[in-house]
């Protein structure tokens, strides 16, 4: 369960870090940022990223649990 409510956090950072750096114009290095379009809006969006925050937030969510 502490996976499941994980993926919204990690999604919310992901998408605001590297929606920070895409709009600067950086690529990102490491992180690999992809510019992605879904229904015609623009977004930035990195899986390296994604992971590292669920598994961040899964870790953090499995302690917190009694």
């Amino acid at each position: 369960m502490a996976l499941i409510k994980a993926l919204f956090p990690a999604g919310v950072l992901t998408w605001v870090v590297a929606g920070i750096l895409g709009s600067q114009g950086m690529r990102g290095g490491m992180l690999m940022l992809e510019r992605d379009t879904i229904d015609g809006y623009m977004f930035f969006w990195s899986w390296p990223l994604f992971l590292a925050a669920t598994g961040l937030a899964w870790f953090i969510f499995s302690m917190l649990r009694d």
